[in-house]
């Protein structure tokens, strides 16, 4: 019961991405190929909420579900990975017409071909868990 929370917000986030056509691959496109804002704005918000709550979780010493302090690392300032990770997920992203995000929420609307993108997102996930120990991280 304590999950069900969880469970709730993520069925409204989905509505609120589909309602705001996020999922929608013509909105995709139309972004990749600079023709409208509308999802450029998506993004744009969802950094200003992020950045907002974790300056908040930050500065309230926000505690997780168990009572623990939550706390998040700084990462390193490692230019070329962020620069090859990007672009290896934004040609993905292109490419599939999708953002990993709204690949369940895709599959409850009923399209029935985003199972192709999540089992390559699957499989993606596995060989990176099996290489990542060879890679300079």
């Amino acid at each position: 019961m304590k999950l069900f929370k969880f469970f709730i917000v993520g069925i409204v986030f989905g509505i609120v991405l589909t309602k705001a056509e996020a999922i929608s691959w013509y909105r995709i496109y139309e972004m990749f190929q600079f023709q409208s804002f509308h999802m450029y704005g998506i993004i744009g918000t969802a950094i200003f909420v992020g950045v907002t709550g974790i300056y908040l979780i930050k500065k309230k010493e926000v505690k997780d579900i168990k009572g623990a302090p939550i706390q998040i690392m700084d990462k390193d300032r490692v230019f070329f990975r962020y620069i090859v990770g990007g672009t290896m997920f934004g040609l993905g992203w292109g490419i599939v017409g999708c953002c990993p995000g709204p690949i369940f929420i895709l599959l409850g609307t009923g399209m029935q071909s985003i199972a192709v993108i999540l089992l390559g997102a699957l499989l993606g996930t596995y060989v990176y868990g099996m290489i990542k120990d060879k890679l300079p991280h």
